[in-house]
């Protein structure tokens, strides 16, 4: 079963995904980690997202494997760990820059469809249901206000020993949201079968659940 997770930053996709995946006992296909990881490579090599050439030889060169499972997922990139490093300030200023090239998305594409292709997986991103997978069993556009988004960015970073101001988070998020739904190469959008699941002022138990439900429901399978 491949299970396709969508929505805007900040709209609790990657943590939904992760307790999702360690509740059904199936793999966490964390795409938004991969975009982050080729950000992070391209900053500290100084490729510009504009240059499609240093871009293909990059790519060709970047492995993104992900270790362990749930909570304690790591995403590797060519042997190094940079779970941490990828939700930087930096990375994250830049990862929508970097998510436009089709050089990157395509690479990026084939490997996320191999692993889905191999195992049962929870899989969220911008376009995972409308691209990556569109056939997904299940499919779920994820959402939550501005307020919400910006004060669940604010906790990630002070989990990290960032501080910033809820006003930076929502202008950091509003523009996000500009770029994602304005590129010219799969944009942010619903897909026509998702369900949409508007997460504000749910607690991540209680988001993961409905998930969950609706997937053992599909599956038939029950809750033990």
């Amino acid at each position: 079963m491949v299970i396709a997770i969508d929505g805007p930053a900040g709209s609790g996709k990657s943590s939904t995904a992760r307790l999702v995946a360690s509740r059904l006992g199936i793999v966490h296909l964390d795409t938004g980690a991969m975009y982050r990881a080729v950000t992070l490579k391209c900053l500290r090599e100084g490729i510009a997202h504009t240059d499609d050439g240093a871009l293909g030889v990059l790519m060709s060169r970047t492995s993104i494997v992900f270790e362990g499972s749930g909570s304690v997922m790591r995403t590797i990139m060519n042997g190094e760990d940079v779970t941490d490093a990828i939700r930087s300030d930096e990375v994250t200023r830049h990862v929508s820059e970097y998510c436009v090239p089709a050089v990157v998305r395509n690479a990026l594409v084939e490997q996320q469809r191999l692993l889905g292709s191999r195992n049962s997986v929870v899989c969220e991103g911008r376009d995972i249901g409308t691209v990556v997978f569109p056939n997904a069993e299940l499919k779920i556009y994820m959402i939550a206000s501005v307020e919400e988004r910006a004060r669940r960015r604010q906790k990630d970073f002070a989990a990290m020993g960032i501080h910033k101001s809820l006003i930076e988070l929502r202008a950091e998020i509003e523009l996000r949201d500009r770029k994602d739904s304005t590129r010219s190469n799969s944009p942010l959008r619903k897909a026509e079968d998702a369900l949409e699941l508007d997460t504000t002022g749910l607690s991540l138990e209680e988001q993961a659940g409905i998930i969950v439900e609706r997937a053992r429901a599909l599956s038939g399978t029950n809750d033990n």
